[in-house]
């Protein structure tokens, strides 16, 4: 969000402390740290309170920054975090100035920091060449003021669905990073606004929202710059963008809490700039040949039997349209009994036969599941019994009536239940299943206990 009023002001309720000084450093051979008050340090008494950010600049792999920005190092780090490919043996090429400023080399990019003593100064260049940096009201920690967070408890009851439940304000980490004359920015994920990304306000947290929103169902907190180069958020949790909508100026990035750490890839080309990225967070595995074929679904649009399904693959037939894949929405299940593992029998009285049948065809099938147990769902009571449900913080089992009447959430995270949903999902395979459509899991409560701990 934005957390400005113009540019002199700040919103009502929130304090916005910047990095204003370069007042000391140090370096080992794996990294370079820099301390940087949100005031300007002219003696020593005024070092007796206000925060200091800790900036860290490593690199754990070629041609890559990492930065961390810390306020309080003490809070705890429940998870989960993101997967990344790191080598901790990579040392990068550390080097000093005569003004303090220290230069750290990973591969062809580099980060340069200002003079000691001066103002917040830092830039990042890719073989000589300026990719971005930031400097004056720049990196940031943002908090919010008790007031401000008391106002929250007026919230509709979609937003409850994601409130906290903590007392008092947040915190947050803000960096801006500087956006050149014509630049632009691509990214994020899927989204379905316009492409380049200048003037938007981006939320990278998952929403069943649809096609035509700012909302999408696959975030990622990654952006490319037609200058070369790419910044990957390395937090799982919400992150905002304000892509020039907030300073136009500045890619700013802002998370909850006390740190926040991102890495700056640089590149000839976006293409080696994608690739650096994977180098560092996973390749896609190619996917089978056949799953590049036409697919055919319901998708809710018709209330359907075995006759209907057979109808339809008929008609693609009749039409010479080549079928690789026939698809079976929600209601292979009985309605509101979501997702229970069980074949509506009403309507597809003997499915090990049906599907037999319709693999003699030729054709590979999915069916549709998600992570929600309905009320009504055969295996509702079993999964409370057994623990495999979303606690609330005072013990109770998380339910609502998004979806599903009374649905309770799956915790993931316990690994008894994750044994309980492979095994459903083996049973699907064992009948001549071929394929599994997760989905419903972009929408998630927060304000929940998860059975290892995580956030």
């Amino acid at each position: 969000m934005k957390y400005s009023d113009g540019f002199w002001l700040n919103k009502a309720g929130y304090e916005v402390k910047y990095a204003e000084q370069l007042y000391s450093a140090e370096a080992d051979e794996y990294s370079v740290t820099v301390y940087a008050p949100t005031q300007w340090i002219h003696n020593r008494g005024m070092t007796l309170g206000g925060p200091v950010l800790t900036i860290t600049f490593s690199s754990t792999m070629r041609d890559s920054i990492r930065v961390s920005i810390e306020h309080f190092r003490g809070k705890c780090v429940r998870g989960p975090e993101f997967v990344k490919f790191e080598d901790p043996s990579f040392r990068p090429v550390i080097s000093r100035g005569d003004d303090g400023s220290y230069t750290l080399t990973s591969g062809n990019i580099s980060v340069v920091t200002g003079p000691l003593g001066k103002g917040w100064d830092i830039k990042y260049y890719y073989r000589g060449r300026l990719l971005t940096g930031c400097g004056w009201r720049s990196t940031s920690i943002i908090t919010e003021d008790a007031i401000c967070h008391a106002n929250k408890l007026s919230l509709s009851s979609a937003e409850r669905f994601y409130a906290r439940s903590d007392n008092g304000g947040d915190s947050f980490i803000r960096e801006m990073l500087d956006i050149s004359v014509g630049e632009y920015i691509y990214g994020f994920g899927e989204k379905f606004t316009p492409f380049i990304k200048n003037g938007q306000t981006v939320e990278v947290w998952n929403n069943d929202g649809g096609t035509c929103t700012e909302q999408s169902y696959k975030s990622v907190p990654f952006f490319v710059s037609s200058r070369g180069y790419g910044v990957f958020v390395d937090h799982p949790e919400k992150v905002v963008f304000e892509v020039a909508s907030d300073t136009v100026s500045k890619t700013a990035f802002t998370v909850q809490g006390e740190k926040l750490q991102y890495y700056i890839f640089g590149g000839d080309n976006i293409a080696d700039v994608l690739s650096r990225y994977t180098d560092l967070t996973g390749k896609p595995p190619l996917l089978p040949a056949y799953s590049f074929g036409l697919w055919l679904s319901t998708s809710f649009t018709t209330s359907y039997d075995e006759k209907t399904v057979s109808s339809f693959i008929d008609g693609m037939d009749k039409h010479n349209i080549p079928l690789e894949v026939f698809h079976f929405d929600c209601f292979w299940m009985k309605e509101f009994q979501w997702c229970g593992f069980q074949w509506d029998k009403d309507m597809f009285p003997d499915p090990e036969t049906m599907i037999r049948r319709l693999k003699k065809r030729g054709l590979k099938l999915c069916v549709w599941v998600n992570p929600y147990i309905g009320q009504r769902s055969p295996v509702f009571d079993m999964c409370l019994d057994k623990g495999y449900l979303l606690r609330c913080r005072d013990g109770s089992v998380f339910q609502c009536d998004m979806w599903q009447p009374g649905l309770a959430v799956i915790d993931f995270t316990n690994p008894d239940a994750r044994e309980w949903y492979a095994g459903e999902i083996k049973k699907l395979a064992g009948m001549g299943i071929d394929a599994i459509k997760t989905d419903f899991g972009e929408r998630i409560p927060t304000d929940v206990i998860y059975s290892d701990g995580s956030d």
